[in-house]
């Protein structure tokens, strides 16, 4: 039975070598390197306009998520890349997420401020928040307060244009330094082409305030209307002169029977207030499309740098999924770079995103 085994065993041990020496000989023959020749970083500050926290109430934060995500493990999966717990949230409030970002983007080499993001939710029919379909909902007060704390973060506002007095919160924003507004329609309910938010893209460009809103499918969270997802949707602020950034350009999902992110091409091209963030470019389930748009030419010089955080502390991103981008030793020394922000830019810098798509972040929104 014992010489049985071993007979096993060594069997076993064969194939996996096997297999082993096969990838990589298939490896070998298929590496292709970066997707651009690698270039150095700007002399400017690099700014990541893409950044999210978390909340769920406590030290009066206001924040809050719906009981679905709260029992789901999804939640308690994106705490932990946050670096922080269900506890210490209860304990220190929901700041310590800021504050440790702070730290963190202190600590970061290459990166010298993000964008936090504020999460407005879902408005009823009269115009005030509705707590039964609002998913997660983080305060432009809360955000406002605590990013002006710190040197190194920036107030990112979320304002849904169904709000009865969402112009008088535009303006508000904007008098407590918001760089821009965030939205996800896909789950705030927001039609991006309704003609009834004229009056509110109309102040939006007075404010001098860009737009960056998610496009593509939605799957971060419990449910989604994801035809609000589809960039062509965002022509009407787009036609009014409104700033608009496209999150991750439209990578996933699409729309009459065309991909989102061919629907994106033509109109970042066509538009020269139309920008795409590439945060999430280099997610697993996102394999490609970085190399699809840095090779896209008549748009590479409308796309901005952004990372998403904290899905980028996640398992879904990795070096180790570029090998036929990058060599051994590249996948292991980024994936050994503790500081996320640093291992972003590092991972994208290596795959060959140009050193005028790191810089465009802190032009486009005016930080320095």
């Amino acid at each position: 039975m014992l010489k049985k085994t071993f007979k096993i065993l060594k069997w076993l041990l064969i194939i996996i070598i096997s297999l082993i020496v096969a990838a990589l000989f298939i490896r070998i023959i298929l590496f292709k390197g970066p997707i651009l020749p690698p270039s150095e970083l700007p002399s400017t500050p690099i700014i990541d306009m893409h950044v999210h926290t978390a909340g769920i109430g406590y030290g009066d934060s206001g924040s809050f998520i719906s009981d679905t995500l709260k029992k789901g493990y999804k939640f308690d999966y994106y705490l932990r890349a946050f670096g922080v717990t269900r506890k210490e949230l209860e304990d220190k409030g929901d700041q310590v997420v800021i504050k440790k970002l702070a730290e963190l983007v202190k600590q970061s080499k290459h990166v010298s401020a993000v964008v936090i993001l504020a999460m407005d939710g879902v408005i009823d029919k009269k115009g005030n928040l509705d707590n039964e379909k609002t998913q997660v909902y983080i305060p432009n007060d809360f955000i406002a307060q605590e990013t002006a704390k710190y040197p190194e973060l920036f107030y990112g506002a979320s304002i849904n244009p169904y709000r009865d007095d969402a112009i008088d919160r535009l303006i508000e924003a904007k008098q407590q330094g918001a760089k821009l507004i965030k939205w996800i329609p896909n789950i705030q309910h927001i039609d991006p082409s309704d003609l009834t938010l004229t009056p509110f893209y109309n102040m939006m460009k007075k404010l001098d305030l860009p737009l960056l809103s998610h496009t593509g499918q939605e799957r971060s969270f419990g449910s989604a209307i994801d035809k609000y997802g589809d960039p062509k949707r965002l022509k009407l602020p787009l036609a009014m002169g409104v700033t608009v950034i496209a999150g991750h350009i439209a990578t996933t999902g699409e729309n009459e029977q065309e991909s989102n992110f061919q629907r994106a091409l033509p109109m970042l091209s066509g538009y020269p207030n139309f920008y795409s963030d590439i945060s999430s470019l280099t997610q697993i389930n996102k394999l490609g499309y970085l190399d699809k748009a840095l090779k896209e030419t008549q748009i590479v010089d409308k796309l901005i740098y952004g990372s998403d955080y904290p899905l980028t502390n996640m398992i879904l991103v990795s070096p180790y999924y570029f090998p036929l981008n990058l060599t051994i030793k590249q996948m292991y020394d980024i994936s050994n770079i503790k500081n996320p922000f640093d291992r972003d830019i590092a991972l994208k810098q290596a795959l060959g995103v140009p050193m005028e798509i790191f810089a465009r972040s802190g032009y486009l929104l005016q930080m320095y």
